[in-house]
């Protein structure tokens, strides 16, 4: 078990072509893996850490577009469309462990291994789910219930129920101002779901979060499961 589950619900076969390239590695909270202009390296399969894709408006606001975890792949676009150069930056969120792997390697057995490929093709399709579902929850849903969204879909891509982030990132996350965080954050702690401090915020009641969140998390758990790991 490598807990990243994409790695592990692949076929032994398709798992034993990826395993002698897959390279330990240790991220560093707000480590910019990739920037706007760059093409992609390295491929990175979280175990415990938490990607985030943002982008950048020419002004130099900031708006995540896409979460990356434990049940995903950070670098999409090197087996998509190969070595063109990306346009959004990609950043450690939440310190930890993952697994790396060169982009032109990966590329390679994508091409030759059929089921491994169609495996990653559907994981595109949950992952696309997922940007989709989060522009719209931008901007149609509250930001109490954004950030609820968000704090599980945190805590379920780490399997942790203490988040080391602050407030201030994570009002660049969610594309707002650090004083709506501080008065969504303190609501949810009055209300006993989650507490906090600087720079720690812990999952108290994660049934409450779902039951304050948007139907967004659901909605992307759902095709992640469908499309992934049911079995």
């Amino acid at each position: 078990m490598t807990y990243n589950r994409l790695l592990d619900a692949l076929s032994a076969e398709s798992y034993e072509r990826l395993r002698p390239h897959l390279i330990p590695i240790h991220l560093t909270q707000g480590t910019s893996l990739h920037l706007p202009g760059d093409n992609i390296k390295y491929l990175y399969f979280p175990i415990d850490c938490l990607l985030s894709i943002i982008t950048i408006m020419e002004d130099g606001a900031t708006m995540e577009s896409g979460i990356v975890g434990n049940q995903d792949v950070l670098g999409v676009s090197a087996f998509m469309s190969g070595s063109l150069p990306i346009r959004t930056e990609h950043v450690v969120q939440i310190a930890g462990t993952a697994l790396k792997i060169d982009a032109e390697i990966f590329r390679r057995i994508f091409i030759q291994d059929q089921l491994l490929r169609q495996f990653f093709l559907k994981y595109t399709q949950a992952f696309i789910a997922q940007i989709s579902q989060t522009s719209a929850c931008n901007r149609l849903h509250s930001l109490e219930q954004r950030l609820c969204r968000w704090l599980l879909e945190a805590q379920a891509r780490t399997e942790s129920d203490h988040i080391e982030l602050t407030q201030q990132f994570l009002a660049q996350m969610l594309g707002v101002r650090r004083a709506g965080v501080t008065q969504a954050a303190q609501k949810l702690q009055d209300n006993g779901l989650i507490s906090y401090s600087r720079g720690h915020i812990n999952v108290c009641d994660r049934p409450g979060l779902e039951a304050n969140a948007c139907e967004c998390y659901r909605i992307v758990q759902e095709e992640y499961e469908r499309l992934l790991f049911k079995k």
